[in-house]
């Protein structure tokens, strides 16, 4: 049996560094030969993260949104054609409807397809990128998954997709682990697929279990291209839903998909609930967070005097820390057993 690491397991190690200003840090990525993103984050598609207002205010800021599956044909089309200028990717599924819904998200100006499924190292995604490659061409960005393994990545590629969402049941509000025992750490799932022949050429998108930026500098240092985001950007003006309480109070709903009340509201029954529905604090503009994570980790790869994420890949050294690691490596002024 072997072990396995997840992001509060490790630390990167300081290097020298001639980085005099955060300004000098390159994070443009690619998600393929004609797609690149001056910031390499993804806002997840959920009904409590992202539709229109969350994609065009994350390309504005470098990044893209993915806009969720969890209506009508009709009305995930509305959403997408109210980016307008913007780059914006839609989410499908791999039966029913996912063709005419893929179809028309196209037509409605989505750039990108996000096959979307919480186990993508299955028979129904070949199936359904193998149709979606035959109708729609080579062109067409297809972005896949969930995978936790080099296998379901390489799986996944040679299906046809061109980028790979890696990671299962790292989520804060996902159960997986807990109601299927089946999973692995993100950090883990991410440094595996980084094995790959296909790696750097089939981005690879963190998500799942990523807390704070920190965790995004250490996703990108073990091979992820992007990191997909759902807590971190819920609970701010642009996420949909109402905002509840008052003063200091205020909160939104955050929930996962396959939360009972997610799978109640959007197709009327439950199967396998694998996910819990909750509440953050109101943030206010994702504008504030989405700054503060882009200086977050251009500080990173300064500590590795790295200037683009390619040289920060290539350069950065992990080492395992103890759980008094850990624990120090926390803000602990009032914890007086250290």
């Amino acid at each position: 049996m072997r072990s396995s690491v997840s992001f509060d397991d490790v630390l990167l190690v300081p290097k020298y560094s001639e980085i005099f200003s955060r300004k000098e840090i390159d994070l443009t990525t690619r998600l393929d030969h004609t797609m690149q993103f001056s910031l390499p984050i993804i806002s997840s598609p959920m009904d409590t993260v992202t539709e229109t207002d969350m994609a065009k205010t994350m390309f504005s800021h470098g990044g893209l949104g993915v806009i969720h599956r969890y209506n009508s044909i009709k009305e995930q089309s509305f959403l997408v054609s109210q980016c307008e200028d913007a780059v914006v990717a839609a989410a499908i599924g791999v039966s029913g409807d996912y063709l005419d819904r893929a179809r028309s998200l196209l037509n409605n100006g989505a750039d990108i397809l996000c096959v979307d499924i919480a186990h993508g190292h299955h028979a129904l995604m070949r199936h359904a990128l193998t149709v979606l490659r035959n109708t729609f061409g080579p062109d067409v960005h297809i972005m896949a998954g969930n995978v936790a393994t080099k296998d379901g990545y390489e799986a996944l590629v040679e299906w046809g997709a061109s980028s790979v969402r890696v990671g299962i049941g790292g989520g804060s509000i996902c159960s997986t682990r807990i109601q299927t025992g089946h999973g692995v750490p993100t950090l883990q799932s991410i440094i595996d697929c980084a094995t790959s022949e296909f790696a750097g050429d089939i981005p690879i998108i963190a998500d799942g279990g990523i807390k704070n930026s920190g965790d995004i500098v250490k996703a990108l240092a073990a091979g992820a291209d992007f990191v997909m985001l759902g807590s971190l950007l819920a609970g701010t003006t642009e996420s949909p839903g109402e905002v509840h309480g008052f003063a200091q109070e205020k909160y939104k709903v955050y929930r996962g998909m396959a939360s009972k009340d997610a799978q109640m509201e959007w197709r009327g029954h439950t199967s396998s609930e694998e996910g819990v529905s909750s509440t953050v604090p109101f943030k206010g503009s994702v504008s504030e967070v989405v700054k503060s994570l882009e200086t977050g980790i251009r500080s990173g790869l300064s500590y590795s005097g790295a200037s683009s994420i390619s040289q920060f890949q290539s350069s950065s050294t992990f080492i395992q820390q103890t759980s008094a690691g850990s624990k120090e490596s926390n803000t602990h002024i009032l914890d007086r057993s250290l």
